[in-house]
């Protein structure tokens, strides 16, 4: 193409992406590591004020969700707009589980032939990483030690400033991931202990251990509350606030028990804000979103269709304020963390009701003996569970040998305590969410819905082992990919 007839097409792209400042929008998308909503706007007991005041000036979204409670396989997801069983990233990239391919569109081509510039700040993490061809990285670790954390505010700064053309940065953060460090640079100024809150209610057990790790949790994430608030300032003091969209998520809940790694709602929900320039301000929406409705809405940011086969939608309308008809249900899935853990799962939930299928009912769940290991706990589990109420005891060993399906109330049950599948009341609830989630299982091609298909990778992960990561060849899970 000719270099005259290249910047043309380019002048008419950024005409359709004009807003009402008269310029086109740029992005901003900040991920935190393992947390969920346990942020002050949503309710928890920490000072979070940036982020409180992000959600005052956009949008708070109050039912957000992952594809997969996972680092690897919610980022690939997010990135590419497909769930981990049409784009292969089933796994930690750390232990070699890749996309199914390269070319699968991602967020970063797309916005990149748009005439954009990319830049990514912090770890990706998804396989292979030469599929998201950013035109500038910075520290490119995960950083878990959290070393040279000014670093992620002067690297924005260099990117914003240097941006001669509409931008997409992304920033990963290392907080809120294990280990759950008090304090890094002086932060936050008055840490919490385990005197001043009880244990994330989801886990269900106020053990004083457990206490010490949630104040230790918060306090990771009012540090990275004071973090973002250096990249808005950043932001800000560019002067190119007013024609720059704010996103904020998590890419998966804590990593505690019934957290991460699970289909509980402590893995799989998410706090979500974006602020959008022009759009509706102090909005709380109840809507069911995904992670996957962001590359849609990327694409609406910088005037271009997304692919034709993407599950989610732009979240345009609803930053706007506007009335509009949105979906019913709600997927999410689990395949396998790292080989330690492999346990396939579907999800479906409506505006109350959430289903769990484990196509692999009746054995031992191998990510239960992973997450009550000496790894992340000194108490013994007998000694956890002890202190715990009967419905909590019976929820833990519902999750160490899971039957085919699980049913929760999340209107009377949040945290997913009482398993209501078999009981008469609930039949007509469960067959409904069983119809709708076999449904989309047809629709996005997922082959487990032939629990073959998932005694099959069940078997090869664990036959891998633990030891030598190697990659391993589970092409069969496209076979049926539409």
């Amino acid at each position: 193409m000719k270099p005259a007839m290249k910047a043309f097409l380019l002048f008419c792209l950024f005409v359709t992406t004009l807003h009402a400042s008269g310029e086109p929008l740029n992005v901003l998308f900040i991920v935190s590591e393992d947390n969920g909503p346990e942020i002050g706007c949503y309710g928890a007991p920490v000072k979070t004020p940036n982020l409180d005041n992000l959600a005052k000036e956009g949008t708070l979204f109050r039912n957000a969700y992952v594809a997969q409670a996972g680092c690897s396989q919610s980022r690939a997801a997010f990135l590419t707009g497909l769930y981990p069983h049409q784009n292969g990233q089933i796994g930690l990239a750390t232990w070699k589980y890749a996309m199914f391919s390269e070319k699968i569109p991602n967020v970063v081509k797309t916005l990149g032939k748009a005439g954009y510039r990319t830049g990514n700040i912090g770890k990706l993490h998804v396989n292979p990483e030469k599929a998201f061809p950013f035109d500038f990285k910075a520290i490119p670790s995960a950083n878990f030690s959290r070393k040279g954390m000014s670093g992620y505010a002067e690297n924005a700064k260099k990117f914003i400033k240097s941006s001669k053309r509409p931008f997409y940065l992304q920033i990963n953060h290392p907080d809120a991931h294990r280990p759950f460090l008090k304090t890094v640079d002086g932060l936050p100024a008055k840490p919490l202990t385990g005197r001043d809150v009880d244990a994330l209610p989801f886990m269900g057990i106020n053990h004083p251990e457990l206490r010490q790790q949630s104040a230790d949790y918060y306090n990771c994430m009012m540090r990275l509350d004071s973090y973002i608030g250096d990249l808005l300032r950043v932001l800000a003091e560019s002067g190119k606030a007013k024609n720059t969209v704010v996103v904020y998520i998590g890419d998966h809940g804590a990593d505690v028990m019934r957290g991460k790694r699970t289909s509980y709602e402590g893995g799989v929900r998410i706090p979500m804000i974006i602020r959008w320039p022009g759009g509706k301000s102090g909005q709380d929406r109840k809507e069911l979103v995904s992670t996957l409705d962001l590359f849609p809405t990327f694409c609406e940011i910088a005037g271009v269709k997304p692919p034709a086969s993407l599950p989610g939608r732009s979240l345009r309308p609803l930053v706007a304020g506007e009335s509009t008809k949105w979906r019913r249900y709600l997927f999410t899935e689990f395949h396998l963390h790292s080989n330690h853990n492999p346990w396939p799962q579907r999800t479906v939930r409506d505006d109350r009701y959430k289903l769990i299928f484990n196509p692999l009912a009746g054995e031992v769940n191998p990510g239960y003996a992973f997450t009550m290991g000496k790894k992340f706990f000194n108490a013994p589990e007998d000694e956890l569970l002890a202190i715990a109420g009967k419905e909590v005891r019976e929820a833990y060993q519902l999750m160490k040998k899971p039957p085919r399906y699980e049913l929760y109330d999340l209107q009377a049950d949040p945290y997913e305590f009482r398993n209501l599948a078999d009981g008469p009341d609930h039949a007509k609830i469960r067959d409904r969410l069983i119809a709708k989630l076999e449904d989309w299982q047809e629709e996005t091609g997922d082959a487990l819905r032939d629990p073959a298909v998932a005694r099959r990778l069940f078997d090869l992960i664990i036959k891998a082992g633990t030891g030598k990561r190697k990659a391993l060849n589970y092409s069969f899970m496209t076979k049926e990919t539409k």
